[in-house]
Order: structure tokens, then C-alpha cells, then sequence
């Protein structure tokens, strides 16, 4: 009954080991951490999403080449840049009406003020 028994718990143990070794291995962006409350996984890549297009050399305002291109699709003919400051961007340019400007906040995606 004990060499049985052996046997049974070095069978789980090898095919534990053979379950686990994959999972480690795809799972390099997982943490383990001891606290407070226990232990808990903790996903590196949850808090970050990689298509937001951020990077560290830039500015994270808005893009002057942005306003412009939002103000293109908005309607505005021959827009030009008027005025940049660091809480705003101005463009000018024409509509059917006449001249129009439009007033960006300098903040990441261009809001309209």
C-alpha cells in the first residue's frame, strides 16, 4: 500500500511539473505579490495599453499636425496654425461663411475647446 501510494505521488508531481513549465513561461507579464490581503497576480501590461502610441521623446500635448488635420475634417479650407501657447491652439482658415477659427486645449487628443 505505501509503495502505492508513492507511486501515485510521484505520478502527480511529475505531471504537475509538466503542466506548470508551460504556463511560466507564457506568462512572463504576470507578478506575484505578497501582502497585506495575501498573495495576488498582478498583469504588468493591464495597466498599459500598447496602441495609445505614447512615447517618451514627445510631448504629450496635442500635435500641432493633429489640430490641423481635425480641423480639415471639420470643414475648415486653407487652415493655418494662428496661435500656440501652452494651454491652447488656435487655427484659422475658411468656411462657406467666411473665415472660422477653431481653439484646441494642449492636451493628448486635441479637445475642442
Amino acid at each position: 500500500m505505501r509503495k502505492s501510494l508513492q507511486f501515485v505521488l510521484v505520478g502527480l508531481a511529475a505531471i504537475s511539473g509538466l503542466t506548470i513549465s508551460p504556463t511560466i513561461a507564457a506568462a512572463q507579464d504576470l507578478e506575484l505579490r505578497l501582502g497585506p490581503g495575501g498573495v495576488g497576480v498582478y498583469d504588468r501590461n493591464r495597466d498599459r495599453d500598447p496602441y495609445d502610441g505614447y512615447d517618451r521623446r514627445r510631448p504629450r500635448g496635442c500635435d500641432p499636425d493633429d489640430a490641423l488635420d481635425i480641423a480639415r475634417s471639420e470643414g475648415l479650407r486653407r487652415a493655418q496654425i494662428v496661435r500656440m501657447s501652452p494651454r491652447s491652439i488656435v487655427v484659422q482658415g475658411m468656411t462657406r461663411r467666411g473665415p472660422e477659427r477653431m481653439t484646441f486645449a494642449n492636451r493628448r487628443g486635441c479637445p475642442e475647446f
